[in-house]
C-alpha cells in the first residue's frame, strides 16, 4: 500500500504537472501555466495543465489536413546526414516504405531536423544507392484511435495501397491520456483494464491496412520507457510500459504479415544520453538506434553492419 501511494502522489505530481506541463508535448503545446500563486492547490494548478492539454487534443482531432514529410527535401539535404555504417542488401528490385504514427514517426527531438528514425533510413538508402521511396506519415500526439481515423485519408490510403512496408510507431499517447484521465487516482489496475481498448484498435488499425493493401508487410514498432531515468524506483512504470508493449505484440502474432520491432532494450541502463532535451523524444543517437534495429528485422532488407567506435 505504501509503494501504490507513493506511486500515485509522486507520478500525479511530477509526471503530470512536469512532463505533462514541460516534457510531453505530444498530445499538447501549452501556452502559460500561472505558478504566480503560492496559495494555488496543486490540484488547481493541474487542472489548468489538463485544461490546455484537452483544448489542444480537440484540435488535433479536428486537424484533418495531412500531408507526408518528405525525407528528401533540400533543407534536410543541408543537415547533418545521420547515417547507419554497414551494408544494405535489398531482396526485391525496389520498395516503396510507408511509416505511420505518432511523434517518434515524426521524428521529434531530433536535432538535426533530417525525420528521425524514418529520416536516418531515408539517407541511408541514399548513401547505398537503393531504389527505395519512403513516405512519412508522422503525426505528433497520434493514438490509436486517431491513427485508425487517419487511415480514412484519401492520400495515406493511396500511399499503403502502394507499398511493401508500412512501418509504425503508435501507443505511447494512449498511456498518456490514461494518466491524464485518472492522475488523481492512478492504479496499475487502470491500465491493465484500459489495455483491452488498445490492443482492439490495434487490431483494426492492422485489418484496416491490409484492407486496403493484403500484400504489404507491416511492422509494430514498439516503444521505449522514458521515465526509466527519474522514475526508476517506481517499478509499477516499468510493469505497466512493458505490459503494453507485451500486449501490442500479442497482437502482432495474430497476422501472418505483421512483425513486431522492440526497442525498449534500447534505452535501458544506456550510458549514452538518448533523450532529447525535453527528456521523453529520442535524441539523434536515440533514432540512429532506432532506425538500425528496424534495419535488423525488416525481412526485405539485410544489414551488415560495420564496426563503429561510439563516442562516450
Amino acid at each position: 500500500m505504501q509503494r501504490l501511494n507513493k506511486f500515485i502522489f509522486i507520478t500525479a505530481l511530477l509526471l503530470v504537472v512536469v512532463l505533462l506541463g514541460l516534457v510531453f508535448r505530444d498530445t499538447f503545446i501549452p501556452k502559460e501555466v500561472n505558478v504566480k500563486t503560492e496559495t494555488a492547490s496543486v490540484s488547481e494548478q493541474i487542472e489548468n495543465v489538463l485544461s490546455e492539454a484537452t483544448g489542444e487534443e480537440e484540435q488535433l482531432e479536428a486537424d484533418d489536413i495531412i500531408e507526408p514529410t518528405s525525407s528528401i527535401t533540400e533543407e534536410i539535404k543541408e543537415n547533418v546526414r545521420e547515417v547507419i555504417k554497414g551494408v544494405i542488401n535489398l531482396f526485391n528490385k525496389d520498395l516503396k516504405i510507408v511509416s505511420i504514427g505518432d511523434s517518434l514517426t515524426q521524428g521529434v527531438g531530433d536535432e538535426t531536423k533530417s525525420g528521425g528514425y524514418v529520416g536516418i533510413l531515408n539517407h541511408t538508402f541514399e548513401d547505398n544507392q537503393l531504389k527505395i521511396s519512403l513516405e512519412n506519415y508522422g503525426k505528433r500526439g497520434n493514438r490509436t484511435d486517431q491513427l485508425l481515423k487517419r487511415l480514412e485519408d484519401k492520400e495515406i490510403a493511396r500511399s499503403i495501397k502502394e507499398a511493401d512496408i508500412v512501418l509504425i510507431t503508435i501507443g505511447a499517447n494512449d498511456i498518456m491520456k490514461i494518466v491524464k484521465s485518472n492522475f488523481i487516482d492512478l492504479k496499475v489496475e487502470t491500465f491493465e483494464r484500459e489495455q483491452q481498448g488498445y490492443t482492439d484498435r490495434l487490431r483494426a488499425i492492422f485489418d484496416k491496412i491490409n484492407d486496403l493493401n493484403p500484400d504489404t508487410k507491416i511492422y509494430l514498432i514498439g516503444f521505449y520507457n522514458p521515465f526509466e531515468g527519474y522514475f526508476g524506483d517506481i517499478k509499477e512504470l516499468e510493469v505497466i510500459m512493458r505490459g503494453w508493449n507485451e500486449a501490442g505484440k500479442t497482437v502482432t502474432e495474430e497476422y501472418d504479415n505483421v512483425n513486431y520491432i522492440p526497442t525498449s532494450d534500447l534505452f535501458e541502463g544506456s550510458n549514452l544520453e538518448l533523450l532529447a532535451e525535453d527528456y521523453f523524444h529520442p535524441n539523434t543517437s536515440g533514432y540512429k538506434l532506432i532506425a538500425k534495429r528496424v534495419l535488423e528485422y525488416v525481412e526485405e532488407i539485410s544489414l551488415e553492419t560495420e564496426t563503429e567506435e561510439t563516442e562516450e
